[in-house]
């Protein structure tokens, strides 16, 4: 079945303006993959260094020129509750790769951060570059070229995409990310941000805000919000990275620890010594980006992607635009309500059909590219099921429920919960943004209100306890840019804006920093570019002046005559406690040579 016109057209744009550079990037992939185990190339010591500290049975399989090794790249800790599972799954994968006549290897740790834990405070100026360090920390570790093909562990918010980015680096290696998945329902994510609200507004303590926090986040795995780190696993699967059914199965399971196996058996499977070889760098196409694209607005994902995104399009030489995920955003429906855009969890949106069900639905709307290869074949279609555990322990997958066993959590795609699926570009003489409405009410699409000015999110939050915030406002909220600080997500702002729009004030946010995909009800005109530090016309907007954000037109302009706001001069605030402390003096470069948002914020 092929994907309608709409969507057609905007895939063939993205494959004639990424022509060049695919074409470049597809030949330099070619000339690294080999028919011959990776390290049959190596000199003796090389081999020797590479296997010294094996057992004698991996050692005796490394020495000759039979066995395919897997190399693992682990983004292991055991203070990130997501990613504390992955402590048992190289010896997960090292007895599956012996059982399959194969072998693996941990090639590698990356750092995995946690935005949950730095959010607020200045750990958090270091999340976004953290992407490129994985990527460069995966690329560190596939450097010893021992490896036939890679499985990936990592779920959350910068680490999945620096570690596409990484293994799109060594794009002739097939690669299969292996999740942990999400941790059981706690307290209900709507009950978590209201009691978020009493303790901003001073009507509970600490005391009761931390109980709150403990019973949402209480155990391993993912948070069960929809928000980056979800988004990602989501994307994984509707991209093919996964094997099917695999996202959001909780961990310390007995089907988690079977499809982990499973996983690293179908590694050994797609090498290049065998007849099903999958070079990610190449099943990665256009097509397989737009299909993501498709999935992260029809599931109201993170807007953090819009970043990522473009990011790990072009390591494949895959030149991807805010354009296109708007033009996508606006053929594509909304088919999942998961908080914070429904009641919902990822473990409701599961157990309603999941990914099988929304694949599904998708493909026969004729939504998604269904003619792509993944890691488990040649078609989208493989992944339109519902994975159980068979009694002798193996994977038994069947078709995907036909009709959604939560109406409220999964849409059919002829009902969607709404046409579109509410990512945005907006433009007008402050620069472009992006915008996500699809948990923010009508009624909110178009605010006209005075701007009030902060150059970092403590001073306005200082403004809400002062009780300066009256009246309809917009937050500028600016010198947040990756050049400026590192581009921190601003999430603690959605609870004073919250308050204040359920008192009944039309407020908003426009800043060039960062939001999540709990971004929420409150409209907020995101990612501005060019930053204020890069002499963006966000930087020269003054108190009082009128700013009008229409997500309905696409538009954000400030409302003061074009001589006038040209003539303005930009007064750059003292950013100096930006650049030392919490490790933040050791990106300094980082922040030098980084790019646009809008062109994935990379230092690549």
């Amino acid at each position: 079945m092929t994907v309608n016109h709409t969507l057609q057209a905007i895939t063939n744009r993205i494959i004639e303006r990424s022509r060049p550079t695919r074409e470049a990037y597809l030949a330099r992939i070619n000339a690294a993959a080999s028919r011959k185990p990776m390290r049959s190339a190596l000199g003796c010591a090389n081999l020797a260094h590479g296997f010294a500290a094996c057992g004698p049975s991996d050692k005796a399989g490394l020495a000759g020129d039979e066995l395919l090794n897997i190399g693992i790249i682990t983004a292991y800790n055991d203070m990130l509750s997501a990613h504390q599972p992955f402590e048992t799954f190289p010896q997960l994968i090292k007895q599956a790769a012996r059982e399959a006549g194969g072998v693996a290897q941990v090639a590698g740790g990356v750092p995995a951060m946690c935005d949950g834990v730095t959010q607020g405070f200045a750990g958090m100026e270091l999340s976004l570059f953290s992407r490129d360090v994985i990527a460069m920390a995966t690329a560190v570790g596939l450097s010893h070229d021992m490896f036939d093909a890679a499985v990936y562990l990592g779920v959350c918010d910068k680490i999945v995409p620096g570690l596409v980015i990484g293994a799109l680096t060594f794009g002739h290696l097939p690669a299969i990310f292996i999740p942990a998945g999400p941790m059981t329902s706690g307290l209900p994510n709507d009950e978590k941000a209201r009691i978020r609200q009493l303790y901003a507004e001073g009507k509970v303590g600490r005391a009761e805000l931390l109980e709150s926090e403990s019973k949402s986040y209480h155990g391993p795995g993912t948070c069960t919000f929809y928000g980056t780190a979800n988004s990602n696993q989501m994307l994984m699967e509707i991209m093919g990275l996964h094997i099917p059914g695999s996202s959001f199965i909780n961990p310390n399971t007995p089907l988690r620890d079977a499809m982990t196996k499973e996983a690293a058996k179908r590694a050994l499977e797609i090498t290049a010594c065998g007849n099903n070889y999958t070079p990610v760098g190449a099943m990665l196409d256009e097509r397989s980006f737009v299909n993501g694209v498709v999935g992260l607005n029809a599931t109201g994902g993170s807007t953090n992607h819009t970043i990522h995104l473009i990011a790990m399009a072009a390591a494949a030489g895959i030149k991807l635009t805010w354009q296109d995920i708007s033009d996508i955003s606006a053929a594509v429906p909304l088919l999942a309500r998961v908080y914070p855009n429904g009641l919902a969890d990822v473990n409701h949106f599961h157990a309603a059909g999941g990914m099988g069900y929304l694949i599904r639905e998708l493909l026969d709307a004729r939504l998604l590219h269904e003619d792509v290869r993944t890691v488990w074949g040649e078609t989208l279609r493989d992944y339109t099921i519902e994975p159980a555990l068979n009694a002798d322990g193996t994977i038994a997958r069947t078709p995907a429920p036909e009709v959604s066993a939560d109406a409220k959590v999964l849409a059919k795609a002829e009902a969607p919960f709404q046409p579109d699926g509410g990512i945005k570009v907006l433009s007008g003489n402050i620069g472009s943004a992006i915008i996500k409405i699809s948990a923010v009410k009508p009624d909110r699409h178009v605010i006209e209100a005075p701007a009030k000015i902060f150059h970092d999110q403590a001073e306005m939050q200082d403004a809400f306890k002062a009780g300066k915030l009256e009246g309809d406002f917009i937050a500028v909220v600016r010198y947040q840019g990756p050049k400026a600080n590192g581009m921190p997500e601003l999430h603690k702002l959605m609870t004073v804006l919250g308050i204040l729009q359920d008192r009944g004030q039309r407020v908003a946010l426009v800043t060039d920093g960062r939001l999540s995909g709990a971004s929420g009800k409150v409209p907020s005109a995101i990612h501005v570019t060019p930053e204020a530090l890069d002499n963006g016309m966000i930087a020269k907007i003054q108190e009082g002046d009128i700013i009008r954000l229409d997500a309905a037109q696409g538009t954000l302009t400030v409302l003061v005559n074009d001589t006038e706001l040209q003539s303005r001069t930009i007064q750059t605030p003292d950013l100096s406690h930006n650049q030392f402390g919490m490790g933040r003096e050791l990106f300094t470069a980082f922040r030098h040579i980084t790019g646009h948002a809008d062109q994935g914020a990379s230092v690549f």
